[in-house]
């Protein structure tokens, strides 16, 4: 197979190309298209992008050719935030929360991210591997090409590397790119029930430096809420963390607004996730510290909360606003960014041009990927897929619909319908 290949005929390309960090204000409405564009790829690179004219000079004669059929060709979906490894599913839960059960009922009562904990520590590596393939496969369908993967379902030293492992695996045998995340300090398990403290020491002294040590994540992570690991707490695994070389991303101010945007703004982390009770104090706060917002809309959506973050305070703010999935078997089962694309827009507010540079370019500078992936420019790895649409605006307008007609990962088809 030639390294070389040029997509032509694209209705719309939509490259993003700007400035090299995260948009900002009026620039994530830029999304700098091409009409009737034309790519130009080698060794998994993007080498040029323009009109056809321009790019047909530079093709060789055993160039591939995928012609786009008039379609809105964009870059991969970057999922910022996402739980792909588990086994099991809570579908149960699901159909008690119909019933009128909240979220925190049933977990109080030993079910949600416990009841996964249990599911998970009894499968082992093969079957998580196996389990997140196929998961792989639903991102694919839906565009996307890069995962932020936590571990989180394990709470026990080894079951947190299994996890952690099965990421790594994915890496190296799947068609997406994963960027793994510890979440050791994700929920406090059942042998730990009413020993917050001990199970907190566990993760800091045992946790940290096996993961650090084995190279087996980029990010730590922590649920930052009063009931799960406080804001002492939180502060504690996280300077460890940061200690070893670790990047820092906070799970803040979701089921109340109780300091973890703060704390995130505090440690410079480089995103807080889910911020529905954020304030404008600490938005501001984040704003001052380079601190990236993750929105995550599906997970309000799935467990029925009418309580959105303030998107719009955020990008007036000047944040450099994210939106991912939330991935997960309890609160936000769906891999789908378009999915995210349409709730940005209808209920945070989010014009589709915002929605769609939050899910590509900043959430590849969240994750430290934005020199490599997020836009489609000279030297930027070519994950791109072909959206069978005429307008960018229809991947959130048309919702409930699979638009990816093709999807490449470093220049190389993974998905095609």
């Amino acid at each position: 197979m030639t390294d070389t290949l040029v997509v032509v005929n694209c209705g719309q390309l939509v490259t993003l190309a700007g400035p090299r960090r995260p948009r900002v204000g009026a620039e994530m409405r830029e999304l700098a298209i091409v009409e009737g564009g034309a790519m130009l790829v080698r060794d998994g690179l993007v080498e040029k992008v323009g009109r056809l004219e321009e790019v047909e000079p530079l093709l060789g004669a055993d160039c591939e050719v995928f012609d786009a059929g008039g379609r809105v060709v964009a870059p991969g979906f970057v999922d910022a935030h996402a739980h792909p490894v588990f086994a099991g599913q809570r579908a149960d839960e699901f159909e008690k929360r119909a019933a009128g059960v909240s979220y925190q009922e049933i977990a109080a009562a030993g079910g949600g991210i416990r009841s996964t904990v249990r599911r998970t520590r009894a499968a082992d590596e093969e079957e998580l591997f196996e389990v997140a393939r196929r998961r792989e496969a639903w991102f694919l369908r839906t565009g996307t090409t890069t995962v932020e993967a936590k571990s989180g379902y394990g709470l026990s030293v080894e079951d947190e590397l299994k996890m952690l492992r099965v990421v790594r695996r994915l890496n190296s045998e799947g068609r997406i790119k994963y960027v793994p995340t510890f979440l050791g300090a994700h929920e406090v398990p059942d042998e730990y029930r009413g020993r917050r403290e001990e199970y907190v020491a566990l993760v800091v002294e045992e946790m940290l430096p096996r993961v650090a040590s084995e190279g087996l994540a980029e990010f730590c992570d922590v649920f930052c809420e009063e009931r799960v690991f406080t804001v002492e707490d939180s502060r504690r695994v996280l300077e460890a963390a940061r200690a070893h070389g670790l990047s820092l991303r906070v799970h803040a101010d979701q089921l109340t607004r109780g300091g973890g945007a703060l704390l995130a703004a505090e440690l410079r982390a480089k995103t807080a996730d889910h911020l529905e009770h954020t304030d404008a104090a600490s938005i501001a706060a984040l704003k001052a510290a380079g601190v990236q917002p993750v929105l995550l809309p599906g997970s309000v959506y799935a467990l029925g909360s009418a309580r959105y973050p303030a998107a719009r305070a955020m990008i007036d703010e000047g944040l450099a606003v994210v939106l991912a999935t939330d991935f997960n078997p309890g609160s936000s089962p769906t891999p789908s960014m378009t999915m995210v694309l349409s709730l940005a827009s209808t209920h945070l507010k989010m014009t589709p041009a915002e929605g769609l540079t939050a899910a590509t370019v900043n959430a590849a500078y969240s994750l430290n990927r934005g020199d490599e992936l997020g836009t489609l420019e000279r030297g930027k790895r070519a994950d791109f897929v072909a959206h069978d649409c005429e307008d960018y605006r229809e991947l959130a307008y048309f919702f409930g619909v699979e638009h990816a007609h093709a999807v490449f990962v470093g220049g190389r088809l993974a998905f095609a319908r």
